[in-house]
């Protein structure tokens, strides 16, 4: 049985490993790591806005949200791919979904990478929307 949980320090290492597993393949076809890959991700333990999906003390995926004014912005989410088609994803932003509701967020706010076309695929099935694109970090985002 999976549960979500803040993550703790001893969960560092497991989390650096989930990154590098999840955002490699994007290596290529940005042109360099993608920011979740050289994350700090200590701090983010540290500062209480990194959760994780764990089964059995291994760690399977993890999520980074916190506040920003009025709503939630959702920084990362990522499954280690052996873990993929589980639904641990869906579970990781439901799990968020409630944390903006019972923060009283008027929403959840988020941008990926435009090169990450499975990410931009699966948005609408999940209930995001395109609000606008931009470019962040020299990067093209939505």
């Amino acid at each position: 049985m999976h549960i979500i949980r803040k993550a703790t320090h001893t969960d560092l290492e497991q989390v650096r490993t989930c990154a590098l597993e999840a955002y490699t393949r994007y290596v290529e076809r940005i042109g360099k790591k993608p920011a979740p890959m050289v994350a700090d991700f200590a701090a983010l333990i540290e500062a209480g806005t990194l959760s994780v999906i764990e089964c059995e003390g291994q760690v399977h995926g993890f999520v980074v949200f916190y506040g920003c004014n009025d709503y939630l912005h959702l920084e990362n989410v990522a499954v280690d791919p052996r873990f993929k088609g589980l639904g641990l994803g869906r579970k990781l932003i439901d799990y968020v979904e409630r944390q903006a509701r019972s923060g009283g967020y008027g929403s959840i706010q988020l941008y990926t990478n435009a090169t990450m076309t499975a990410n931009l695929a699966r948005s609408p099935t999940i209930g995001l929307c395109q609000l606008e694109r931009r470019v962040h970090d020299r990067s093209p985002r939505w």
